[in-house]
Parts: C-alpha cells; sequence; structure tokens
C-alpha cells in the first residue's frame, strides 16, 4: 500500500474509532502510532515518541491553557455568572425578550473570563434559566438561547478553542486573540437582532418584565466590579502589550482568586473543585494534543496533506471559492463531529492549503483570518443538529425541554451565524483590521 493510500485508510479507521466512541485523543494516538509503524518502523517510532512529546509538552505557551481554564472555574464558582445576568436584566429585562438580551450580554462578559464555550453553556443554564422560565419564556427559546450564548465565548478572547488553534499552526495567540475581537462583537449583534426579530413574530415566547428601578439598576451594575477588573487587566494587558497572554493569564487567576476569597464566594471547598476541574479539562486536552500530534507525523510520512494541496491548487479554482468550500466542508464535519478533535484532525491537510492560496494578503494574516473562520464554523458545530454539544449541556439542565425544541430554538441563530461567516469569508478585514491597527 502507498503512502497515500495508507494515509486515507487511516483517516477512515479513525474516524470510524470515533463513531465507535472510543476517545478522541486515544483514537487519533492509536491510528497514528500504527500508521507511523507503517509507513517507517518500530525503531523509528520510538525514537520519535522519545524525543517530540516533551518537546511538545515542554513548551512555555502551552501553559496559558489551564491558566485560562483555573480562571474560568474560580468565576464560574465565584457566581459571577449571575450577578452579570442580574445586572443585564436590570437594563433591558424590561424589553420584549430582554432576558434572553441579557443572556447574550452576560454571556459576553463572561466569556472574556472563562474561555470555555461548554463551561459558559453550562453555568447560564444554571444561573439564568430557572429565570427564564419564571417569567414565562418559551422552553424552546430560553434552551436555545442558553445553547447560543456559549458560542460568542469561543470568539471572546480568551477562547481555549482560538489558543489550540495558535498552538497547533504556530500564530502568534495574542494577534488572534485581536483578530477575534470584531467577529465576536458581530456574533453578539446578529443574535441580538436575531431575538427581535424572533418575539416580534412570536411575542408570547418572550413575556416583558417590569422596569428595574434606578437604585435596583445600580446595586446590580455595581456587584460586576470583579469581572470588569480582570477583564480589564487581562484583555486590555494583551492588546496593550503589558502582558503576554501567558502573563494575562496567570495574573487573571490570582485576580480572580482573590476577588472570590475577598468576597467570601471561594472557600477551601471550591478552590478545591476548581483545580480538580482544571486538571480533568487541560488532561482531556493535552491527551487530544498529543494524540493530534502523532497522527499528524503519520499524516506527513504519507504525504496525504501535500497531495491534498497540490490536488487543490492544480484544479485552478478561485482561492475564494477554495475557501467556501473549506468552510462548507467544515459546517457538514461539525454537525457530527466534536469541535476540538474536528480542529485538530483537518488542520495538517487545510492549512497547508489555506497558506498555498493568494487571498491577496500576506500568508501570516491569511492563517490569522482562516483561524477565525474556522472557529465561527465551529460554533455553528457547537449548536447544530445532530450532535451540538451545547445543545446537549443544556438539555442534561433542563431535563424536561426536549432536545427537538431546543434544536428550533437556534436554528434562527444559526442562519445568522452562517451569514455571519459569508461576511468574514467576503472582507477579511473584519478579523484583520484590529490586527494591523494594534501590531
Amino acid at each position: 500500500m502507498s503512502g497515500l493510500a495508507a494515509g486515507a485508510v487511516g483517516f477512515a479507521v479513525m474516524l470510524l474509532l470515533i463513531a465507535i466512541r472510543m476517545p478522541v485523543g486515544l483514537s487519533m494516538l492509536v491510528t497514528g502510532s500504527v500508521g507511523y509503524v507503517y509507513l517507517s518502523s518500530w525503531q523509528a517510532f520510538l525514537a520519535y515518541m522519545k524525543a517530540n512529546p516533551y518537546h511538545q509538552f515542554a513548551n512555555y505557551t502551552l501553559s496559558v491553557i489551564p491558566l485560562f481554564i483555573l480562571m474560568g472555574a474560580f468565576a464560574e464558582r465565584s457566581g459571577l455568572a449571575r450577578d452579570l445576568f442580574a445586572a443585564a436584566r436590570s437594563l433591558v429585562g424590561h424589553i420584549r425578550g430582554g432576558l434572553a438580551l441579557s443572556v447574550i450580554g452576560a454571556c459576553t462578559v463572561f466569556g472574556a473570563i472563562c474561555g470555555s464555550s461548554v463551561a459558559t453553556t453550562a453555568t447560564f443554564g444554571r444561573a439564568a434559566l430557572p429565570e427564564l422560565r419564571r417569567y414565562g419564556y418559551d422552553p424552546g427559546f430560553a434552551t436555545g438561547t442558553i445553547a447560543i450564548g456559549g458560542v460568542v465565548d469561543l470568539l471572546i478572547p480568551p477562547s481555549i478553542i482560538l489558543v489550540v488553534y495558535a498552538i497547533a499552526t504556530e500564530q502568534n495567540i495574542a494577534k488572534l486573540f485581536m483578530a477575534a475581537l470584531i467577529p465576536g462583537l458581530l456574533a453578539v449583534v446578529y443574535y441580538s437582532i436575531v431575538v427581535a426579530i424572533v418575539v416580534r413574530l412570536r411575542p408570547g415566547i418572550a413575556p416583558s418584565l417590569p422596569k428595574s428601578d434606578s437604585s435596583e439598576r445600580a446595586h446590580a451594575l455595581l456587584a460586576t466590579w470583579p469581572a470588569v477588573l480582570v477583564i480589564v487587566m487581562v484583555i486590555g494587558g494583551i492588546y496593550g502589550g503589558v502582558f503576554t497572554p501567558t502573563e494575562a493569564a496567570a495574573v487573571g487567576c490570582v485576580a480572580m482568586l482573590a476577588v472570590g476569597v475577598a468576597q467570601r464566594r471561594l472557600g477551601i471547598t471550591e478552590i478545591k473543585e476548581s483545580f480538580i476541574q482544571t486538571a480533568e479539562t487541560s488532561a482531556m486536552i493535552f491527551i487530544i494534543l498529543l494524540g493530534a500530534e502523532v497522527f499528524d507525523a503519520f499524516l506527513a510520512l504519507s504525504r496525504l496533506p501535500a497531495e491534498a494541496a497540490g490536488m487543490i491548487s492544480s484544479l485552478g479554482l478561485q482561492p475564494f471559492v477554495i475557501m467556501a468550500l473549506l468552510m462548507l466542508f467544515y459546517i457538514l464535519l461539525g454537525a457530527v463531529m466534536d469541535e476540538l478533535a474536528m480542529l485538530l484532525l483537518t488542520l495538517p491537510v487545510f492549512f497547508p492549503i489555506v497558506q498555498g492560496l493568494d487571498f491577496g494578503i500576506p500568508p501570516d494574516e491569511a492563517a490569522i483570518w482562516f483561524g477565525i473562520l474556522v472557529l465561527i464554523v465551529v460554533g455553528i458545530g457547537l449548536t447544530a443538529p445532530p450532535i451540538g454539544l451545547n445543545v446537549f449541556v443544556v438539555s442534561a439542565i433542563a431535563k424536561d425541554v426536549p432536545i427537538t425544541q431546543t434544536y428550533r430554538g437556534v436554528l434562527p441563530f444559526i442562519a445568522a451565524d452562517i451569514l455571519r461567516l459569508a461576511l468574514v469569508v467576503a472582507f477579511p478585514g473584519l478579523a484583520l483590521w484590529l490586527v494591523r491597527l494594534l501590531s
């Protein structure tokens, strides 16, 4: 069997192992190991495993992942999500659909601290869903709004998935954070417009609330000062060049811990739970990274990525047409695959293709732009049927709401995401303007 055929067979076997519920990291590790041995030898594989995994995990940049996860765990257990939701509700809750807008707004701010889409969805599922249901919001609309609120977290820095993309493609994390901001804020605007349209067409699904008085608004807004403090320190420090992303994550962890302890919201139990959660999540991500590293080495030996890039280039299609086809493939793949697995599995093949195309911008900017596009598609995959991890998370909390109702609730938001994806594909400057301005 030729190397190219071995690569194609290995890819199919790995997808089959994932389909039968083998953990993603283990699927990639097993397939990559067998393929590497087949194309080289046991001795070469053992020599590779002796050196490469150590150098991969000794990378200082990787420390940003557990630090951001820990900061989010502290924030979750400090009750910041409830405070942010209460503040947003006091400002816009009296508008029809105001509680849904409050969820989206609070998720946006919380995402600047948490960094994990699934964690944000789970947190607001517990903090906001009871309020939405108590005030008579349609169950599917309520759960759909919370599921889509977690997607905002993907592009609002810091984003764990964006960090993984940066490490996998050897891109600058700070520049990716800059590039993500405008598309992330576009998501907030588009989701808010969707809420306004849906509640106008179906007024009964989102009753209006009594307007909060000035003292209630002041009290609710004052309670959000810890979130504002941490966001200014972390995001402001990164954008202002004061901290590297890793240093900003460490500062954010210490600040979040100090605030939680000072407010007596973080005790020994909560701190212990935060560390355990961080260890479990980081271990899962690192195992996937190891599996992806071995699988990528196997694909490199098979020359599948290089051959695929050459084949795409020989078709003579316009670069933007190829990008549109890649995004369509990502949407289809994201509907049936975990977002981190999808990212790490496709980058070895798709990234060389993108780097070989001329979009009228420098290759380093094309790499950043492609990363933002991939994250938008990942967001679609997190909510689209039949997988939709965020939908499963919120459905596990709202057990009395059929998952089909939640999927119906997210469909208008998915349509807005596809429109946003098309806009960023057509106008790369939406992602690159801030990078050019601040670099």
